[in-house]
């Protein structure tokens, strides 16, 4: 199985132009091709995996990544997929969110100059003059086709600044400046990126000629990926600090049974043959590939030792015992009344629920128990003494800390 091919059996590919130039090069490790980053945060999320794990595949296949991390364009924001404005970042927090990038983006490609680039585009688009800009630039964009692009249509009800409307331009900029500065000859982006990234080629054939040899690629990272990245309490960070190995583990173990194969498929990096032999795996064995997929990810992203931890802490939590390295919250002594702490004030000081009427409500649908048996009394309390080394305080199916005192 070619590259290519391989790309396509996993479901990566959506949309694409140039097919056969663009087999030529993947496969022959002559891609010199970039993924954009927006810096809106100091650490990727999950739903940046696709890119990530895509970058390290065909880093693998001897093409080159380039990650453009979005220094110039994060001043204005993107609107894809938005419903208003993006709030405006200075440069220093811009500046230290593409540092804290290159750091974890370091555990899935290698950076070097023949191996891949980290690429910042405020090097070309924060000193840019106005008017020689849009003289030279914006003259090859027709408005009328920018209204139409759907990251454009979806914001013209409720407004789309001036600011907003640069982006297109900007985006498409950046493909013409990673063509001429490293000899980018192929982009990479979500489906909601389709319309910025055929402006990116269009730009380079009318500034260079039609012999400019630009070609673009659209994934399903918008619909398929961004979407892994967000839960009921927000998104789940690659940061250990933000989300620990422990979270981030049970995140991929919990995935619904209609994900769990696709994502193996377009995550993980076990051979297409093992994962084939899987799509007939069904009740308990999709159990065991919710495991396969969570400690797959987890060790790519968290090392191996932090994956095995995170496994076995999730292991003894399903069998009611004491987790070693799950996400724990400390109880002092103005917590306890008499020695005892009731079940609703270990909910709230955990974080599990955000006030004591949710915390009641919890507990009357059935969905809080502790060390695995059911909490049925919404005035149930523990003593102090039972807590001991800690226990598993627990909400709903994906939700859990480790209750310890101090």
């Amino acid at each position: 199985m070619t590259v290519f091919d391989e790309l396509k059996a996993r479901g990566l590919l959506a949309q694409l132009t140039d097919e056969e130039e663009i087999k030529e090069l993947i496969n022959n490790g002559k891609a010199v091709f970039y993924i954009g980053f927006d810096p809106t945060a100091d650490s990727l999320h999950v739903g940046h995996f696709m890119a990530l794990c895509l970058m390290k595949r065909l880093q693998m296949a001897g093409n080159k990544p380039i990650a453009l991390i979005g220094g110039g364009t994060g001043m204005i924001g993107d609107p894809s997929g938005r419903t208003d404005m993006r709030s405006m970042m200075t440069k220093e927090q811009i500046d230290h969110n593409c540092e804290c990038f290159k750091k974890q983006m370091s555990r899935f490609i290698e950076f070097g100059e023949d191996k891949a680039l980290m690429v910042n585009n405020a090097d070309w688009l924060r000193d840019l003059n106005y008017i020689e800009f849009i003289r030279d630039i914006g003259a090859h964009f027709s408005v009328n086709n920018m209204l139409r692009a759907e990251c454009y249509k979806q914001r013209m009800e409720k407004g789309l600044s001036f600011l907003e409307f640069n982006y297109m331009i900007m985006q498409s900029y950046d493909f013409l400046a990673l063509y001429e500065k490293y000899g980018c000859n192929m982009q990479f982006g979500g489906d909601d990126q389709w319309s910025n990234m055929l402006g990116g080629r269009e730009l380079i054939r009318r500034k260079l000629g039609k012999d400019a040899y630009a070609m673009t690629i659209t994934l399903l990272m918008n619909s398929e990926g961004k979407k892994m990245g967000k839960t009921q309490k927000g998104a789940v960070w690659l940061d250990p600090n933000k989300t620990s190995p422990f979270e981030f583990y049970q995140y991929w173990r919990n995935v619904g049974d209609q994900d769990v194969l696709k994502c193996i498929r377009m995550l993980t990096f076990l051979p297409m043959e093992e994962i084939e032999k899987m799509d007939s795996w069904e009740g308990s064995q999709l159990n065991e590939a919710k495991e396969i997929l969570a400690f797959e990810l987890t060790k790519l992203v968290h090392g191996e030792e932090e994956a095995t931890k995170a496994q076995e802490s999730a292991r003894a939590l399903f069998s009611a015992g004491n987790a070693a390295d799950m996400p724990t919250a400390e109880l002092t002594d103005e917590d306890f009344t008499d020695g005892s702490v009731d079940v609703i004030t270990m909910l709230v000081k955990s974080g599990l629920v955000a006030s004591r009427s949710e915390g009641r409500r919890a507990i009357e649908q059935g969905g809080v128990s502790i060390d695995g048996e059911k909490v049925t009394d919404i005035k149930q309390t523990v003593v102090k003494d039972a807590i001991g080394d800690g226990i598993v305080l627990k909400r709903g199916k994906k939700n859990f800390r480790k209750i310890v005192t101090v």
